[in-house]
């Protein structure tokens, strides 16, 4: 997951700047965590204390009612109210908080449920909910060990989206768009032809769109095949309050005890 949210800090500066363009600081004095980092540490937290998602994404919300970016106005009403049920949303929300599901779904069918689960509170029209399992099952196979070019014939085959844009193709049209249709596949398209987990995220700034939520799916999906370089890692953990740490740190345990798991066949 921290591949998610170091994609949302590089991100954050150019949310709203279309910026065309792979070169960039990556790392400024304008680089923080945002909405997208609080969301996604949420589900994280729900998911490892096994506590209903709704509460637990409230809760981390209202711990951080005004985030860098802010939250989205049906959103932030959803946030605050105690009653409102989901509000059929098709935008990237569902998949820029869904990497958590990616590294705790111990299958493939637990990859697509979970992500429907923790879309389906807010997001809970198809395309959101097919925006977020797309995602996870990204994740999810990336850790499995499944090449770029499986990832991306799965998704094509059991989503639909187009992933044989190049990135080029893609800059040259794309406009700024907080639909996950619009969303999950570019930044799909933005790992799978990346050469390393940096380049994964510039691709994904310089599309000139929601930048943040770009590099966040696409930095969740990076992570896993790439890895992330130490002083990219060290840059970034600087970035973040010691409460999202330690779900972090929380979350990296629970993914060892996954994966010890899964060597053992059980």
């Amino acid at each position: 997951m921290l591949g998610a949210i170091i994609g949302d800090i590089v991100g954050s500066p150019f949310e709203f700047a279309s910026h065309k363009s792979k070169s960039f600081e990556l790392f400024s004095s304008a680089s923080s965590f945002t909405d997208d980092t609080i969301c996604m540490v949420g589900i994280a937290d729900a998911l490892l204390r096994d506590i209903p998602v709704a509460e637990c994404l409230r809760g981390w919300c209202r711990r951080y009612p005004h985030p860098v970016g802010g939250y989205g106005a049906r959103f932030r009403e959803w946030v605050f109210s105690d009653k409102m049920g989901p509000y059929n949303s098709k935008g990237n929300g569902a998949a820029m908080r869904v990497a958590p599901v990616g590294h705790l779904a111990k299958d493939p069918g637990q990859a697509v449920s979970l992500a429907w689960d923790v879309a389906a509170v807010t997001h809970d029209h198809p395309d959101a909910m097919n925006g977020a399992a797309a995602t996870a099952i990204a994740i999810w196979m990336a850790r499995s060990g499944a090449r770029p070019h499986e990832i991306r014939s799965k998704i094509e085959s059991d989503y639909g989206f187009d992933l044989s844009r190049s990135v080029d193709q893609i800059r040259t049209v794309y406009q700024y768009s907080e639909l996950c249709l619009e969303t999950v596949p570019e930044a799909l398209v933005c790992a799978l032809t990346a050469i390393d987990f940096e380049d994964a995220l510039r691709n994904a700034v310089s599309l000139g769109g929601d930048a943040d939520t770009l590099a966040a799916i696409a930095g969740g999906i990076a992570e896993p095949i790439f890895g992330i370089p130490k002083v990219i890692q060290e840059e970034a953990l600087t970035r973040l309050d010691g409460d999202i740490l330690a779900v972090l740190h929380r979350l990296s345990a629970a993914v060892a005890l996954i994966e010890v798991d899964a060597a053992n066949g059980r």
